[in-house]
């Protein structure tokens, strides 16, 4: 799916999602303790809604956010190594990180914790249920991919029931 298509579909999902269902998440209650650095950049798109209410999923797991608006996310896609095939409609950089689309923030701060020697996470596309992109009681299955520096994935965390 294009970054247009994309970004077409996440600000529809996102006033769906508002004018529904209200604002109660499965993922505000978060499960991993980490008390380490939070600051966390995220580059999107100006126009778009599911971003921000990811940037509030952070938010509400302790992360402090430095929202950077730009027309041209695609060149920050270029800029930290993601490929289109595993791209979404935002990208964030923590601790030396990349972190692409709607990883939940648990897998960051498990990141953050492990410390592995990749280029970061991903949840490729914009799967319904992921933070942010919630459509009421409609979950889709997903994976949260490894990136490692020889440009392969490994699963990290999937999401299966939540």
């Amino acid at each position: 799916m294009g970054l247009i298509n994309q970004l077409g579909l996440c600000v529809l999902l996102f006033v769906f999602t508002i004018t529904a269902y209200g604002k109660d998440s499965v993922w505000d209650n978060s499960k991993v303790d980490y008390f380490g650095p939070s600051n966390i950049t995220v580059y999107r798109d100006p126009s778009c809604g599911c971003c921000e209410e990811w940037i509030k999923h952070l938010e509400k797991s302790n992360f402090t956010v430095k929202e950077v608006k730009t027309n041209n996310v695609q060149a920050i896609k270029q800029e930290q190594s993601i490929p289109p095939e595993l791209s979404s409609c935002h990208t964030a950089v923590i601790e030396g990180y990349t972190v692409e689309g709607h990883v939940p923030a648990d897998d960051i701060k498990k990141l953050l914790i492990d410390k592995p020697d990749i280029i970061g996470l991903t949840v490729p596309r914009m799967p319904t249920g992921t933070p942010g992109m919630e459509m009421g009681n409609r979950k889709d299955p997903f994976k949260v991919l490894q990136i490692n520096k020889d440009g392969t994935t490994q699963i990290f965390s999937e999401y299966t029931k939540y």
